[in-house]
């Protein structure tokens, strides 16, 4: 009997349980929800919070009296700034975009013949990638920083970029999903005469569409909250989470302005996760399963 019957045999037996222990599971569902759910609706309260509620204590959970003067005090500092806010804003949404993009064309462009192909070496190089995601990110910094001073990619974007596309769980992602694509499939394309470059394109990507919206829901935050790191000195060419974290440390005065700053930084990767989270859950369900 197949995988997939097998997978419906399961899952009947599943929907066919007593309706007191699905009621059972959806109330502990309910609750632990509710935990993971609290940080998002107090930073969402403390944005609206005037200084007076902020620092009251006991701290009180909800907001009694909601304002945007957070808001409109952030907009009067980032105003003041001698770098114009929309360039933090420009250098953000450069760094983030190309990186995401490039990391999911290259890591889907590699893991394709990994995948689908046996060529001298593959399995070495899948296994350099798994050995590669147990070295911890503070482990390479200094050999990486050192690559960007040799490249001259110092205080430029590149030294960010470019280490984004090589993030090796993307490319293991990617390859264990695209094993599930049928041979036959492709096949087929090149008996029709389909050149790999359109097998790639129109047959491999579109259902491989969960994982890399995946890989976008992974890459995305990690870029948005970048700070520039070690790499960027230039003011121009400093991200916004970097100028929203110079704010945040002007003291106590600045707790509402620093409450409307967290709710900036979560709330983009937020509701991009909100947009996709059908893809990712199936991507998790369907990963590493075969015919």
């Amino acid at each position: 009997m197949s995988t997939k019957v097998l997978g419906t045999i399961r899952l009947g037996k599943r929907l066919n349980r007593s309706f007191s222990v699905s009621f059972l599971l959806f109330g502990l569902l309910a609750v632990f929800g509710s935990f993971m759910v609290l940080p998002l609706v107090y930073t969402v309260n403390n944005a609206f919070k005037p200084l007076d509620e902020l620092f009251i204590f006991p701290p009180r959970f909800f907001v009694n009296n909601p304002t945007m003067d957070n808001f409109y005090d952030l907009v009067a500092l980032m105003g003041n700034s001698w770098v114009p806010f929309s360039r933090y804003i420009a250098n953000t949404l450069l760094i983030t975009l190309v990186g995401t993009a490039g990391h999911i064309l290259l890591a889907s462009a590699a893991a394709y013949p990994l995948a689908k192909y046996r060529f001298p070496g593959s399995k070495m190089l899948f296994t350099i990638v798994i050995l590669s995601l147990m070295f911890s990110p503070h482990v390479t910094a200094i050999p990486n920083y050192m690559v960007m001073s040799w490249l001259g990619w110092i205080n430029t974007h590149a030294a960010i970029i470019v280490p984004s596309l090589a993030f090796s769980l993307g490319l293991f992602l990617m390859k264990q999903f695209m094993e599930q694509i049928p041979d036959a499939l492709l096949e087929a394309a090149k008996i029709d005469g389909a050149s790999e470059y359109r097998i790639f394109w129109t047959i491999v990507m579109p259902n491989v569409k969960p994982a890399w919206l995946t890989l976008m829901i992974l890459q995305f935050p990690a870029l948005w909250g970048t700070d520039g790191g070690n790499f960027i000195y230039s003011e121009n060419l400093k991200p916004l989470n970097y100028a929203l974290s110079q704010i945040i440390q002007g003291g106590i005065a600045r707790a509402g302005v620093g409450a409307a700053v967290a709710l900036i930084i979560m709330i983009v990767p937020i509701s991009l996760f909100i947009v996709s989270q059908s893809s990712v859950i199936q991507t998790m369900a369907t990963s590493g399963m075969k015919d």
